[in-house]
């Protein structure tokens, strides 16, 4: 995929520039990439956004605070993977560009990291509204509609909490009355899709999947 030309951009302003005293520089709202993208989380700009950036933080972004079983973090990219893979089985004839908005459903998380519910109800809509505003930058740089027609989002929605249901009884050490009542009923999955995606992979593994899946569904 082609990269976007890098924007220029203003130096900022003269206290910084000038190596003023720290409590006379304003406080960082951007992310510095590896791409060398510079992402405002207050205005984010599609133009700033990168696919390989965000496999790239996804695959080291650890689900349930790292506390899962395995030599390895089980990534927010795997269980991104995992969910796609749920909705493909939940609605068979999903077609690739609704499939891409599911895999790029936690995607602002490469920047905000994967916080846990109990964490996100504490912090009530202000976490909301800077996952919102780069949630929707993602899907305009992917050519998705900024805000998602309401039936994906269910779809959406309940793929996520059948992989949670799957993720906190097999890694996580939730019994499964418990995970029942905090995520719902899991449905029956086909074996190969459990067998696949409950072992949590390396980082480099779950980015190189993940933007092997990216790139089929973005193919002409």
């Amino acid at each position: 995929m082609s990269r976007t030309p890098l924007r220029r951009r203003a130096a900022g302003p003269p206290a910084a520039r000038a190596g003023a005293p720290a409590s006379q520089v304003p406080a960082r709202a951007w992310q510095r990439m590896l791409s060398g993208r510079r992402l405002d989380l207050l205005d984010p700009s599609p133009l700033d956004i990168e696919i390989e950036d965000i496999a790239h933080g996804l695959a080291r972004v650890a689900r349930w605070n790292g506390q899962t079983r395995g030599a390895h973090i089980f990534s927010v990219a795997q269980h991104t993977l995992l969910v796609e893979a749920i909705a493909r089985e939940l609605r068979p004839n999903i077609d690739r560009r609704l499939c891409l908005a599911v895999l790029l459903h936690d995607s602002p998380e490469y920047v905000i990291g994967d916080l846990i519910s109990p964490f996100k109800a504490v912090m009530g809509d202000a976490y909301k509204a800077v996952e919102t505003r780069l949630l929707s930058a993602i899907h305009v740089r992917f050519g998705l509609p900024p805000t998602l027609p309401e039936e994906l989002h269910q779809l959406i929605k309940l793929a996520d909490q059948a992989a949670a249901g799957l993720e906190a009884t097999r890694l996580a050490g939730f019994e499964a009355s418990e995970a029942h009542r905090y995520f719902g009923r899991t449905p029956a999955l086909a074996a190969a899709v459990e067998r696949d995606y409950m072992t949590p992979w390396p980082a480099e593994l779950a980015q190189h999947r993940f933007l092997q899946r990216f790139a089929e569904l973005t193919a002409p």
